[in-house]
């Protein structure tokens, strides 16, 4: 065949596709080559804690990583140790941070200079609910009650939880202002994990505990402790079916999105981001990971790449508008 000008530019076109395909493909077939840690903001033993070894037992299992996987707990700091650690290993794409929506609530508040954008969004994996707990022979039988002792004296009751200015700290803020009462009068406790504060209210060293449903419901279903209400936008169902809503017992507030999900470090190439979302995508399929969503009463919500960086901007904006109104945001 004579090459004419035409067909000369088609063979440079194909031969230069050809010479770079090696390095487009590697890119794509980037998988970690060292140990791998997963950040827990939280102390051993809590909720997050179960979920993040969850996560690092399937990677393992199902050979989705082939190097070793670490759970580290980095809980202190109303958990910006573990966002701190994050954002001093820029660009390392063998960190994944198991995150909270505390990450938010720490940048509105001014308690941390870093910000979430910091960090590289790869999954969101759940969202929870904020939940009041009591001991179960506890003397208060719903939040109305709740809300009476309160309004006859504020330091009355101890309420346990694990961030101060945290999802479920907004939650019980906005439930007491819908309820007439100061949240800056509420007596906190703030403890590492959840389990500890579910602990010390079973045992009655505080009076009531303000937490995700999935950190509460062991006690509950122990039964050493009761749930009061919810701040959800609807009565749920299932174990939950029993709980009244905020709204339900005279409060107008439904909290903000109290969601888990995995961030990696700023600066980690799409290539890295994509495999751990990838991976991530086969993990939140699995029947164990299922069982324990629905032990939990936790609802799914798994949203990748693009579309949870969108949605965790939208999230923010939320959080934000509560926290304002309740006088929480930095000036």
């Amino acid at each position: 065949m004579k090459i004419n000008d035409k067909n000369r530019m088609a063979w440079v076109c194909l031969l230069s596709a050809l010479c770079l395909w090696p390095s487009a493909a590697l890119a794509q077939a980037w998988r970690p080559d060292r140990a791998v840690e997963i950040v827990v903001p939280t102390g051993a033993g809590g909720t997050n804690d179960v979920m993040a070894r969850l996560i690092q037992q399937t990677f393992q299992s199902t050979k989705l990583v082939s190097t070793p996987v670490l759970v580290q707990n980095k809980s202190g700091g109303n958990q910006n140790l573990a966002t701190v650690y994050m954002v001093q290993h820029k660009a390392n794409p063998h960190l994944l941070l198991y995150s909270t929506a505390t990450i938010f609530t720490n940048e509105i508040a001014g308690l941390t200079k870093d910000k979430y954008t910091d960090l590289t969004p790869i999954s969101l994996l759940l969202v929870d609910y904020s939940v009041v707990t009591v001991k179960a022979d506890s003397p208060l039988k719903n939040m109305r009650e709740l809300v009476a002792r309160l309004k006859a004296d504020p330091n009355s009751v101890a309420f346990g939880l694990v961030s101060r200015g945290g999802p479920n700290h907004l939650a019980l803020a906005q439930a007491m202002r819908a309820a007439g009462i100061d949240p800056k009068s509420l007596k906190l406790v703030v403890f590492k994990t959840n389990a500890e504060s579910m602990t010390a209210v079973a045992g009655g060293h505080i009076q009531a505990v303000v937490s995700s449903v999935s950190a509460a419901l062991p006690q509950v279903e122990a039964g050493t402790t009761r749930m009061l209400g919810i701040a959800a936008p609807r009565r749920q169902g299932g174990k939950l079916a029993q709980v009244p809503t905020m709204r339900e017992e005279g409060m107008n507030a439904t909290g903000i999105p109290n969601w888990r999900g995995i961030l990696g470090t700023g600066g980690i190439t799409a290539a890295q981001a994509a495999f751990w979302s990838n991976a991530l995508t086969k993990v939140v399929v699995t029947d164990e990971w299922k069982k324990q969503l629905e032990e939990n009463s936790v609802a799914s919500e798994f949203i990748a790449a693009e579309a949870f960086r969108k949605w965790l901007a939208e999230a923010y904006e939320d959080t934000r508008a509560v926290m304002a109104d309740m006088g929480l945001v930095a000036k």
